[in-house]
C-alpha cells in the first residue's frame, strides 16, 4: 500500500512552488484516484512531488510535478519524473506516459526523455 503524504505539507509545497493558498485538503480525492505518486524529502521536509494519473487503460499522465523553490535546480524534478516513469512501467499494461507543460518547461521534459507532440486544448470554464 502506498504511504500517503501529509496533505497539509503537500498543500504547503504546492503553494510555495505555484503560489496561492492550499491547505492540502483538496488532494485527498485527487490521490484516491491516482495510479501512484512520487515524493522527495530532505530529512522530514517534503520538497518534491509528482502525481501519476491514468485512464484505466494504456495511458498514464504526469500531473503536478512540483519542487519547492528552495530545493530547485538540484535534479529533484528529474528524479521525480524518472521514478514516476518507473512506477508506471511497473504497473504493467501501460503503453504511454503523457505530460502537458508550458513552453518554459520544454527543455526540462525533453531532458527527461519526452518528445513534443501536437495536442489540442479547450478551456471549459
Amino acid at each position: 500500500m502506498r504511504e500517503w503524504p501529509d496533505l497539509a505539507a503537500l498543500g504547503q509545497l504546492r503553494a510555495a512552488a505555484w503560489g496561492g493558498k492550499d491547505d492540502g485538503q483538496w488532494w485527498h480525492p485527487v490521490l484516491e484516484r491516482s495510479l501512484t505518486w512520487v515524493t522527495a524529502f530532505d530529512g522530514e521536509t517534503l520538497v518534491g512531488f509528482v502525481n501519476v494519473a491514468w485512464d484505466g487503460g494504456v495511458h498514464a499522465f504526469l500531473l503536478d510535478t512540483t519542487v519547492h523553490p528552495d530545493w530547485g535546480r538540484r535534479g529533484i524534478g528529474t528524479a521525480l519524473v524518472r521514478r514516476a516513469e518507473a512506477a508506471a512501467r511497473e504497473h504493467g499494461g501501460l503503453e504511454w506516459l503523457h505530460v502537458d507543460y508550458e513552453a518554459p518547461l520544454a527543455d526540462f521534459y525533453a531532458g527527461c526523455g519526452f518528445i513534443s507532440t501536437p495536442a489540442g486544448l479547450r478551456r471549459l470554464g
